[in-house]
């Protein structure tokens, strides 16, 4: 093989108009650089091919991209394909899932770690769990030793709240494990609707005559992003999040993400363990929330005059957290959830008894959503009251907020839609967490938006035929009626309202059925032809 040509590039000065002496002198040439042609000499053309022939040029393009052609970046490691686990291998991993240990409580079991916690896992729990389960307020004592048997859920406590504070640091290689990063993501999409539901059934009772626009505003002033790292500094729980930097030295960007997350996940891990009057007693406690707080209440608006009664039980006095956290409905109840049936649906409603919708269209209303669900109640009477007040609950669903809400604020959907909205979307979370176990908190997030778009909802009610029966004010009822860009939301509020009144009446397990068997929110049954 022959030695690479070498090219010399020389200082070439341009001709200047001086005069020099003629005597002679000698001349140095200054090499500035040497350069190896490194590409293949072209293979020889046969002298037939004329120099502007086509396919000579193509040949030589090609071998000069031949030459200058970078090298091929290869994908990351994280898109290579993994050959997939045999049979043997993938079973052992099952078994020894976490996941797959309690069968009595398969939402808990859910949100534990998809592998057993490692050595690094451990060493964080033995240093630092002690310090946030004082914060909390719980027994320093290992959670394991609570209860009786691995179905009491409060034996698990210790390693959802472990799974609570390890929000994604990309400097630490311990949060960044899988089994870590998705049980941290599983809880605090769980919790920002636990969050919201408790709020939601709080100020309800709270407030008996307020619309729920203030309550929202509430909310948001009490648990919005911005006030997080405040909540956690004032439980002392802001060392545990940022051990290493300063909280209020640090920047909003950095420091309200991990703030919202390890709230969001602490509640999730409190209501799995303990249930809802924990939520209320850490909130209101632990973290020290106001609700009568200067910070947190609604911006003025002027407010409709009610006339109307409230229930007996709230016109006393103003119910506190220790009120809504202990209340427990008596044995003979009518409802599930008396108290905040009787928050939503005004004692004032039973004049609408008798009329022409109650006769002519409740009937259909009940007919579809499968009402009255069959119960046992000792007494006949109880059953007759229930059906009753299910009547006029529906009713209420159905009345749009241009009827009667100028005259008589509380008579519209307003206040059910409100709650219905919660419970929805908690009761969808669950079941998205029971469904896709080894799933990530943000594609859980992302599914349960598509599928719970005010656009879907609406056309769920109106697929039943049920939109036809929506009472509206008389100024406003062909409008409504022909546009669709006015019918659609207040279809979506009235679907929202009937959950709401099937968790007052019967419960979460009658919200169960009517988003996933009578309305079918996922969508897998097959349509009739």
């Amino acid at each position: 093989m022959a030695p690479p040509a070498m090219a010399f590039q020389a200082l070439t000065l341009a001709p200047l108009p001086l005069s020099f002496p003629s005597s002679r002198r000698r001349v140095r040439i200054r090499v500035l650089a040497v350069a190896a042609d490194q590409t293949p000499p072209p293979p020889p053309v046969p002298d037939s091919e004329p120099a502007n022939s086509p396919s000579r040029l193509l040949r030589e393009l090609a071998q000069r991209k031949k030459a200058v052609s970078p090298k091929k970046k290869h994908p990351p490691r994280r898109f290579i394909l993994k050959p997939p686990l045999d049979d043997e291998r993938l079973t052992r991993r099952f078994l020894s899932s976490p996941q797959l240990s309690l069968k009595a409580l398969p939402l808990l079991s859910s949100c534990l770690p998809s592998a057993p916690l490692s050595t690094a896992d451990r060493i964080w729990m033995d240093e630092y769990l002690l310090e946030a389960k004082q914060a909390l307020g719980y027994p320093l004592a290992p959670s394991e030793t609570l209860g009786e048997g691995d179905d009491c859920p409060a034996r698990h406590f210790d390693v959802l709240l472990y799974l609570a504070f390890q929000h994604l640091d990309p400097s630490c290689e311990r949060t960044r494990t899988r089994h870590v990063r998705n049980g941290h993501s599983r809880l605090w999409f769980l919790g920002q609707y636990v969050l919201e539901l408790a709020f939601c059934e709080f100020f309800l009772q709270r407030y008996p005559r307020e619309s729920p626009g203030p309550m929202r505003e509430r909310v948001f002033a009490l648990i919005g992003k911005k006030v997080l790292p405040k909540w956690l500094k004032a439980a002392s729980l802001h060392n545990l999040v940022f051990p290493y930097d300063d909280l209020d030295k640090m920047i909003r960007k950095d420091r309200e993400p991990p703030s919202k997350a390890v709230f969001w996940a602490l509640f999730g891990a409190i209501y799995l363990c303990f249930g809802m009057p924990e939520v209320y007693r850490v909130l209101f406690e632990a973290f020290g929330m106001d609700p009568d707080d200067e910070s947190c209440q609604p911006k003025l608006r002027r407010q409709l005059e009610d006339v109307d009664y409230v229930s007996v039980e709230f016109e006393k006095r103003q119910l506190t957290w220790q009120d809504v956290a202990a209340y427990r409905p008596p044995p003979d109840a009518l409802f599930a959830h008396p108290r905040l049936f009787r928050a939503c649906v005004p004692p004032g409603m039973h004049r609408f008894r008798g009329n022409i919708w109650d006769f002519d269209s409740r009937p259909k209303v009940m007919d579809t959503l499968g009402y009255p669900l069959p119960m046992n109640d000792r007494i006949p009477e109880i059953t007759d009251a229930r059906n009753i007040e299910l009547g006029l609950g529906l009713q209420l669903c159905f009345l749009h907020p241009s009827k009667h809400k100028f005259e008589h604020p509380r008579f519209c959907f307003e206040r059910l839609e409100y709650v219905g909205q919660k419970i929805q979307d908690l009761v969808l979370a669950e079941r998205l967490l029971m469904k896709h176990l080894d799933a990530p908190g943000r594609w859980l997030a992302e599914k349960h938006r598509r599928m719970l778009m005010n656009k879907y909802c609406g056309r769920y009610l109106r697929d039943k035929h049920l939109h036809h029966y929506v009472i509206y004010g008389e100024s406003v009822q062909d409008r409504f009626e022909h546009n669709r860009r006015l019918r659609n939301p207040s279809t979506t509020s009235v679907q929202q309202a009937l959950h709401g009144l099937a968790y007052c009446v019967y419960g979460k397990p009658d919200v169960r059925r009517l988003m996933f068997e009578v309305f079918d929110f996922e969508q897998v049954q097959p349509k009739a032809v």
